[in-house]
Parts: structure tokens; sequence; C-alpha cells
């Protein structure tokens, strides 16, 4: 029996070592491939883990970049025109950084060899305009109508064979999409050798569609000069700032063992898209080394038939009772992950209370793993409560912003109460929460990463001006978001830290409201206790110094110091003086925009970088609605609702006085709102800087009243 149960258990183990082994003839995915893996020519550089073609240049200039797999494929054998199948999918973004020019696009290419790039413009990096070569085969995504390539629009997918001239080409306008509108594209192209046939499939979303938009019978083995060929991605642009950027890549090829079977998948990268493929091992078999998988497992269960065969009945019944062994072994194994899982809830109970709608609960090894240990290079921002680093996931390659929980009661304490609200919240400009974790005495969230990073970085930072128009977007994005939370929600949420450095932005830059470490929520139509209250200096409602009772009315405030903030590309508190013109040091920016308006001069606030390239109607509107939600009076402050109508135009600004009108408050009231306050919080409000960015808390100590540090 120990002969018989040894032997299947080879047989089980070869089973699975020989479905690794007999798999596709190359197979790789981009979140596992290292620099040397890849190879850049031109213009192509990488950014924020992904890959971009093409660079932010001045008009008129042009450039052309082109990333290419460092390791040969093989799509042919040699001595044979018999071509490989593959399949790959990948996904990519377009952004415009000037849209009165004109763009050029990307393109993903078989190429001869790898060092070669070709022109910019309409050629796409792939070839040049010394004539048709020979051995490029390429599916093109057009941002540029080139009437020398007869090119349909400026939006069209093609599939070039030796020409830039389109051998087939799809408008992509007739099924939604916009290559150029700055949201991500996913395409899939699938090439089965023993049919000759192509298909090109393209979605915005991360399901592979039923109908692709190119299918095209073509010999590939007449269009490519090698047996070994390169493959990867080009793009170019024209007179433009177009960016062309790869953020995710999966490639897999083989030759076809059994006549009209469907290509390989590459699903590495888009679980979503087929039936589970897990990533690849880094040592995945090259070119010539390994055959079709599915002729490896029939060929494996042929061999395990014939050998049961050859044994007879005692063989059979001894692999049943291994098996059975075997399943009972699987369980034993399932009721102790579980109970070990039990039991760490119980220390837990608490917090599974909180998170028991989040979406998901990832491991400590896994986040650990997608950040490297955490390391200080991956820290993209730190927060009063916490270090928010880059992740990686190791099972889909999804970039992802993991926040890291401050050892320290406070900062536990904050995170469970981001976990607990932003967890329950659903809206297009909140920054989406995918999961959490909460193991080893930490608390760690895991949030969509937003590639353009944050509103405040692309305000003073980058180097290019950020557009009225992106601008405009921005501020009608974060006032739908605080208007779901103000009054959409079953229960009211004051966000509490309302700036420009918790507003990020994704690819297409759209505002996503984030870091929820200081909000609360209230129940619609109570009236909010004191807190402890915290925020940064510059965007805090005067009522909120005073009382410490954050209301709807102080996001609203917040808010407003916002839109004069975006609207002049200043900040709200001016640290140093900058140069003539500029507001000086310790130089509150709202007060600052109120004397303009007193003085009838309120369009010398414009950022001056903006140039002419504004509408004046526009940006008067959206200083004024700034003006009103930074009244000093709350009561005279708009609601988020009402703002959004404001911004497209639906209802009217408030009419703002010219003189900025003054806030007081009796002596009683002061003093019994100061009573209830220090009554609520045990003594005395101090407020003290705790940051670089003059952020302050209120607490509280046993001495009795109010002081400033």
């Amino acid at each position: 029996m120990a002969s018989i149960y040894g032997e299947f258990c080879l047989l089980f183990l070869f089973s699975f070592v020989s479905v690794n082994v007999l798999t596709a003839a190359t197979q790789f995915d981009f979140s596992t491939l290292t620099l040397t893996s890849l190879k850049l020519l031109g213009d192509a550089h990488f950014s924020n883990a992904s890959v971009r073609l093409t660079r932010d240049i001045g008009v008129p200039n042009s450039g052309a970049g082109k990333v290419l797999y460092s390791n040969p494929i093989k799509f042919r054998r040699p001595g044979t025109q018999s071509p490989a199948s593959f399949s790959t999918f990948f996904s990519f973004f377009v952004t415009n950084l000037n849209p009165s020019s004109i763009g050029g696009g990307l393109a993903f290419v078989i190429s001869p060899d790898d060092e070669f790039i070709g022109d910019s413009g309409g050629y796409l990096g792939i070839t040049n305009g010394k004539g048709p070569q020979n051995g490029v085969v390429a599916v093109e995504y057009d941002t540029l109508m080139d009437v020398e390539f007869n090119d349909i629009n400026g939006n069209h997918v093609g599939l070039d064979l030796n020409s830039m001239d389109s051998t087939r080409v799809c408008d992509l306008t007739k099924i939604g999409i916009d290559l150029k509108g700055g949201d991500p594209v996913n395409s899939w192209v699938d090439y089965t050798g023993s049919t000759r046939l192509i298909n090109v499939y393209v979605s915005y979303s991360n399901l592979k569609p039923k109908e692709p938009v190119i299918s095209y019978t073509f010999d590939l083995n007449e269009y490519i000069v090698n047996d070994f060929m390169f493959v990867g991605f080009s793009g170019s642009t024209q007179g433009s700032t177009e960016i062309h950027t790869v953020v995710s890549w999966s490639f897999t090829s083989s030759f076809d063992e059994n006549p009209g079977s469907p290509p390989p998948t590459a699903s590495f990268m888009n679980p979503t898209a087929y039936a589970a493929t897990p990533p690849p091992p880094l040592n995945a078999p090259e070119a010539g080394n390994s055959s079709n998988s599915t002729y490896g497992e029939a060929k494996h269960r042929r061999t395990c038939r014939n050998q049961l065969c050859k044994d007879g009945p005692g063989a059979v019944a001894g692999v049943v009772t291994a098996g059975a062994f075997f399943l009972v072994f699987c369980a034993f194994a399932l009721i102790w992950a579980y109970n070990k899982k039990f039991k760490r809830g119980e220390k837990s109970e608490t917090l599974a209370l909180d998170v028991i709608k989040m979406p998901k609960e990832f491991s400590y090894k896994e986040l650990r793993l997608a950040t490297k240990g955490f390391d200080s290079n991956r820290s993209i921002g730190q927060g009063a409560f916490g270090t928010v680093y880059k992740g990686i996931l190791p099972d889909t390659g999804d970039i992802v912003a993991v926040k890291r929980c401050s050892h320290s009661g406070q900062g536990t304490a904050e995170f469970l109460s981001e976990l607990s609200i932003i967890g329950t919240l659903r809206h297009r400009n909140l920054v989406r929460l995918q999961g959490w974790c909460h193991e080893k005495g930490e608390i760690l969230l895991v949030y969509d990463m937003m590639c353009n990073g944050s509103l405040d970085k692309a305000l003073f930072e980058s180097r290019m001006i950020l557009s009225w128009p992106h601008r405009r977007k921005i501020l009608h994005g974060v006032a739908s978001a605080l208007a779901y939370l103000h009054q959409e929600c079953e229960n009211q949420v004051i966000h509490r830290d309302i700036k420009s450095s918790n507003i990020m932005l994704d690819e297409g830059f759209n505002a996503r409201l984030g870091d929820f470490g200081l909000a609360r929520q209230i129940e619609h139509d109570k009236s909010p206790d004191a807190t402890v209250a915290a925020g940064t200096m510059g965007y805090l409602a005067p009522e909120y110094l005073l009382t410490g009772r954050a209301t709807e009315k102080t996001d609203v405030f917040s808010y407003g110091a916002v839109v004069l903030e975006v609207a002049s590309g200043r900040r709200p508190i001016e640290k140093e003086v900058t140069g003539v013109g500029k507001v000086g040091m310790s130089s509150n920016l709202v007060e600052w925009v109120w004397s303009l308006h007193r003085e009838g001069r309120l369009m010398v606030a414009v950022d001056p970088r903006l140039g002419n390239e504004f509408d004046e109607g526009e940006m008067r509107r959206v200083l004024l609605v700034g003006l009103a939600c930074s009244h000093p009076d709350p009561l005279a402050r708009p609601t988020m609702r009402g703002v959004v109508q404001m911004l497209v135009g639906e209802a009217e600004v408030p009419i703002v006085p010219r003189t900025k009108p003054t806030m007081s408050f009796s002596t009683s009231q002061l003093l019994m709102t100061l009573q209830d306050s220090v009554s609520d919080l045990n003594g005395m409000i101090t407020i003290s800087t705790t940051s670089s960015e003059d952020s302050f808390v209120v607490g509280g100590d046993s001495h009795g009243g109010l002081n400033l540090v």
C-alpha cells in the first residue's frame, strides 16, 4: 500500500509539474519583469511603474519612443512555414497636455530588430519615410488623422503590415472609445497560427468584449523576416505634447500542436478577462524549450491511464484509498486554517464590526511584498497619522497606494475612523478603497493609485501648468464629492480636512477626494459635538478655530479656500515673499482675495501662468463662489449641492458683499461656547502646530483658557 500510495503521490506531483513545464513557448508579464528585461529607445522612459513612450516636450517639437521585451520571441520554427500563435493584453492611456495641438498615437509592434526606431508623427515610431520596410507588423491606436496614410480620422485602430497604410481599420468612435480622453483603454490582440486569423479587441472594461473591432486572416509568415522577432510598443507625437503611457502588459505565445486550437491567453495582468492562469514564474521557459500545455496534459493523462490498467484492480483501489486520504488531509487543513483565522478574528472583533463591509482583507505578507518591505523609496506621501507607499500587488500586478498606520494610539484611532467611514462610501470623486489589513499590530489601507498625484503637487511642483479646463473639472468633482458626503449619505460625513494635498488626480485629471482620517459621521439634522479639532492653517473656518465644532459649513469654508487656491495658483498661507505682486510671508490667501474684491480688482487674483487661456465669465463666477464659501458667517455660506449648481450655471452665485463681513461673538456667547468645548474636551483648548503644513490639533489639559502655541 505504501508503495502504491508513493507512486500515486509521484503521479499527483508530476501532474502539477507537467503543467508548469509544458507551458507556452514564451510567456511574460509586465509586473514580473526586471529593468533589464525591457529595452527603451528614443523618448521612452519609466514613470511611476509604467512606461511612457513619449515625453512632455514643448510645441512644435515632435518625438518618438519604443519599448521592447529584450529577449527575441520565436515566431517561426526553423525550416518550416508554421507561424506561432500569440496573445497579448495591455492597458494604456493617452494624455494630451495641450488640447489645441494634434497628436500622434501608439502601436503594439512586432519588429525584426531591437535597435531601430522609426520617425515621429504619423509614422508612430514604427517605420520611417524611406519606403516600405519588411518584417514590421503592428496594431496602431492612432490619434492623428494623416492624409498621407489614408487615415479615416484621429481616433481609430488599424492593422499595419509592412506599411503605415492600414490593411484593416476601425473607427473607435463607433464603440464609444476616445483614445485622447485620458481614460485607461484595454486591448487584446490574438493570433492563431493554424487558422492565420488575428482578432483585435478594445474596451474601457476589464472584461474582454465578445466581438473584435478587427478580424482579419493573413499569413504572419509572409510578413516576418526572421524566425525570432521582438515585441513591444512604439509611440510618437507631431508638434504636440501628447504622452502615451503603457500601464500593464502580458504576452504569451506557442506553436499549435492541435490545428484549430485557440491562441494562448495572456491574462496575467487582467484576471477578470479569462479563466484563471496564474502569473508565470520569473524563470519562464524560453522559446524552443517546451511544447503546448494542452498537448502535455493529454499525454500525461494517457500515461496515467495506461499505468493504472497495467497494475490492475489493486492499483485502482490503492489510488482510490490514497485519494480519499488526500481529501481527508485537505479537510483537516481547511479546518485548521479556518480556526486560525477565527481566533485571529476574535482578537480584532471590534475592528471586524467596523470593516465587515470592506471590499477585501489583504494579508500583511502580501502588502509587505507589494511595497518591498515598506521601502522608503516607495513612499509617495506623508500624512499626520501615517505614510502612503506605492505598491504592486504580486498576484495581479495592479499598482496601488498602501497607507500604513503610524505607531501610536491616536494614529490607530484615526485609521480605524477612516476605515469604518470610507468603506461604506461610493462616489466617482472619492478615492476608492480596495481593502484593508489588520495584522502584527498594524492597520493598512489599500487604495487605487492616482497616477497624477495630488492637486497641490499639480499646481505647485509640476513642470506642466495645469490648464483651466482641468482646474474647472477638478473643482466640480470635489464639490460633487462633498455634496454626496453632506447630503446624500445615510449618515452625514464631515471631512474636516479639505485641502489640495488631500485631493488626488487620476489619469484623466478627475478629482478624487481622499484621507478620511479626521472625518466624522453625524446623523442628519443632529448637532455635532465639540471634538478634538484638527486641520491645516489657511483652510479652517474661524468658528471652528474658536469652538472646535465641525459642521458641513466648516467643510464649505475649506472648499472655498481650495477654490481660491486653484484659481489663483497660490497657497492658502504663503510662507515667504517670492517676488513683486506675490502674497507676502504669513499672508492669508482668502483675506487677499477679499481685499481685491473690495477694490474692484477681483480678476487680479487669477493665476498669471494661465495667460488668456480661460473664459473670463467662468473665472469670475468661480472666484465669487470661492468668496461665498469663505464667508465669515457660516449661515451665509451655500450648501455644497448649491455650489455644484452654481459651477455648472444652474444657479446664480449669491451676492458677495464688497467688504468682507466681520464675524462677531458676544462675550456671553463666546464664554458659553468655550465652556461647552472645555467641558467636552476636559480641559483647555490648545492649538499647536504638528507638521510643516501648519496643521494643528485642538486638545485639552487641566489649566483652562485658550492658548495659541
